[in-house]
C-alpha cells in the first residue's frame, strides 16, 4: 500500500510537471513567432519577413509543436488518475487529445511551409491554410478535449471538481466561438486570443495536481473493485 501511495505521488508530480512544461513551451512559442506584421503585405514583403525571422519562426513552431504533445500526456495522466481509462469519458478524452494534436501539427505544418522562399507565392497560400485551420481548434478539438475532461473530472476526486465545471465552460465557450465567427475567413485577434485562456486551466490543473493531498480515486482502487466481485 505504501508504494503504492507512493508511485502515485510520483506519478502526479511528473505528470503535472509535463502539463506545466508543456504550457511554458506552447507560451514561448506564441511569443517568439507572432506572425507577420500585416495581412497585406505583398509576396516579396513577406518572403523579405520570413528571411528575417527565419530561426525564430521555425523554433517557435517547434515549441508549438511538442508543448501540446506534453499537455495532452497530462490530460491522459487525469484520466489515469481518476480511473476512466475504461469508461466512455475516457474514451473521449483520447480522441480528443487525438483530434486537438492533429489540428495542432496541421497547422504547424504550415507555419514551417510558409518560410519557403519558393515559390514566392507559398508564404501568402501557407497563412492562409493556417487561418483556415484555427477554425478547426474551436470548432472541435478545443471542445473535444474540454468536454470528456469536465466530465471525468467532476466523476472522480483526482481534481477540485471546479476545475471540472471550468473544463465545460471552456468547451461551451469555443463551441460558441467557433460557430459565431465560422463566415469570417479569418479569426480576429481577439478571438484567437480566447484561446490562451486554456493555458491558465492546464496550469492550474496541474499546480493542484501535484500539490494536492487528498485522496486520489486512481486505477488501482478501481482494479480492486473489478476484482473484489469476482472472488466472491
Amino acid at each position: 500500500m505504501k508504494n503504492s501511495l507512493e508511485f502515485d505521488r510520483r506519478f502526479r508530480i511528473l505528470s503535472g510537471l509535463s502539463g506545466i512544461i508543456g504550457v511554458v513551451l506552447l507560451t514561448t512559442s506564441f511569443a517568439i513567432n507572432g506572425g507577420p506584421p500585416s495581412e497585406a503585405m505583398t509576396s516579396a514583403e513577406l518572403v523579405k519577413w520570413g528571411q528575417e525571422n527565419y530561426v525564430k519562426g521555425l523554433w517557435g513552431a517547434w515549441l508549438q509543436a511538442v508543448g501540446p504533445l506534453l499537455i495532452v500526456l497530462f490530460a491522459l495522466s487525469l484520466i489515469h488518475l481518476a480511473g476512466a481509462t475504461q469508461r466512455l469519458a475516457g474514451w473521449m478524452v483520447l480522441f480528443g487529445a487525438s483530434v486537438l494534436t492533429t489540428v495542432s501539427l496541421i497547422e504547424i505544418t504550415f507555419y514551417i511551409s510558409a518560410w519557403y522562399p519558393e515559390p514566392m507565392i507559398m508564404p501568402s497560400i501557407s497563412l492562409r491554410f493556417i487561418s483556415a485551420v484555427q477554425h478547426l481548434y474551436f470548432i472541435a478539438a478545443a471542445p473535444a478535449l474540454f468536454l470528456p475532461l469536465g466530465v471525468a473530472i467532476i466523476e472522480s476526486r483526482v481534481l477540485p471538481k471546479t476545475l471540472g465545471y471550468l473544463a465545460l465552460l471552456l468547451a461551451a465557450t469555443f463551441t460558441v466561438l467557433g460557430a459565431a465567427f465560422m463566415l469570417q475567413l479569418t479569426l480576429p485577434a481577439s478571438v484567437t486570443a480566447v484561446a490562451g485562456i486554456q493555458g491558465l486551466w492546464w496550469l492550474a490543473a496541474a499546480i493542484t495536481l501535484i500539490v494536492r493531498r487528498g485522496e486520489i480515486a486512481s486505477i488501482h482502487e478501481h482494479d480492486e473493485e473489478a476484482i473484489a466481485p469476482a472472488k466472491r
